[in-house]
């Protein structure tokens, strides 16, 4: 895991993106404080999902208005797509992210 900063260095409803060689990363912060992480790129035409409209625990792709949930990175509606999920903690006041997709359980 690597630390990417403090939960202040995001906005509350925004995005910060880290650059890594696996690709951008979008690390969001809800209005609650619950950060998540996924690619930065929408699964239905490659959008910056650290660009969209976060509400709730969504976000809106900037390019064509799909919802993808923060937490599982699956779009949600009638098409399907999923954005590769990242795990991130926030331990002593910084954020850990890690840099290999999270697994889903078997």
């Amino acid at each position: 895991m690597i630390d990417i900063g403090t939960l202040s260095d995001i906005p509350r409803q925004g995005a910060r993106v880290v650059k890594t060689a696996q690709g951008d990363i979008a690390v969001f912060r809800t209005l609650d404080d619950t950060v998540f992480a996924l690619e930065d790129r929408c699964p239905h035409k490659g959008g910056p999902l650290s660009q969209g409209i976060i509400h709730g625990k969504g976000v809106a792709c900037p390019l064509h208005s799909w919802v993808i949930d923060l937490a599982s990175g699956e779009a949600q509606g009638p098409d399907h797509g999923c954005a590769k999920r990242f795990a991130v903690e926030l331990r002593d006041g910084r954020l850990w992210l890690a840099l290999s997709a999270a697994q889903e359980a078997a």
